[in-house]
């Protein structure tokens, strides 16, 4: 058996037929624009969405990239204080005539009027266990 067949039926053109036959055309047009227009939405809506999504991820990556490297430079930060801070600690020192005449004493081999240096040599200690 193959597909049912619809009898021919002859319509006779009424006015009632022909408003109905163009209400179920108008019908239909409309329900294929609104598919085309819900296609639409959907399509520039995901589109909008992939857009907006690899922007959140993008800039989450540049703000960890740059967090990362805040913490480096405040690591640089603090030891470019401690080390300023040792500088002024220098500065104030070398400032002192006292400090500045040990200094001289220590590493130039330098003495006051009446003083004998003696140069003693470092050796090295050995454990001798055992013996």
């Amino acid at each position: 058996m193959s597909a049912i067949r619809k009898p021919d039926v002859t319509t006779f053109p009424t006015e009632y037929n022909l408003q109905h036959q163009a209400n179920s055309l108008s019908g239909a047009r409309k329900k294929k624009l609104l598919m085309r227009r819900l296609t639409t939405f959907f399509v520039c809506a995901a589109v909008i969405g992939f857009i907006m999504i690899s922007t959140l991820i993008s800039q989450s990556s540049t703000l960890k990239e740059k967090r990362a490297e805040k913490e480096k430079l405040d690591g640089q930060l603090v030891a470019l204080e401690k080390k300023e801070a040792d500088l002024k600690d220098q500065i104030a020192k070398l400032n002192d005539e006292e400090y500045l005449a040990k200094l001289a004493r220590k590493d130039l081999l330098l003495s006051k009027k009446g003083e004998i240096i003696f140069n003693i040599p470092e050796k090295d200690v050995k454990n001798t266990t055992g013996k």
